[in-house]
């Protein structure tokens, strides 16, 4: 089991919170208060960063949820980076992936005016 590490810094586009390790049931939410903390402006794109995510379960998926829900909330939108094809495949099962923004990486989604998907 891989401890849950999250980072912040800001990008042009707006937040971005690098998740590496395990979110699951125990760590989920580690992440949701992270989100918690944060401020997305409107029009401003908060950017979940997979690249080290190592493992994630239902909690996670959630916790994902809850990220969006707050960043749209708060007039902004919300983006997966770098989804691990673990992860992306339970997004696929579940039609998810339709209802989050996925990028193939982090640069891919703070870039301005960049509308991969």
């Amino acid at each position: 089991m891989s401890p849950l590490t999250i980072t912040a810094r800001d990008a042009a586009t707006g937040p971005v919170l690098e998740i590496a390790g395990d979110l699951d049931h125990a760590t989920a939410p580690e992440l949701r208060q992270a989100v918690d903390r944060l401020t997305v402006a409107g029009g401003q794109l908060l950017v979940l960063d997979l690249a080290g995510l190592e493992f994630c379960d239902s909690s996670g998926i959630t916790a994902f949820l809850a990220a969006r829900n707050l960043a749209m909330e708060q007039g902004g939108d919300m983006a997966l980076a770098a989804v691990p094809a673990n992860t992306a495949r339970i997004l696929r099962i579940v039609g998810l992936d339709r209802v989050f923004t996925l990028r193939a990486g982090p640069s891919a989604a703070t870039d301005l005016g960049s509308t991969a998907r």
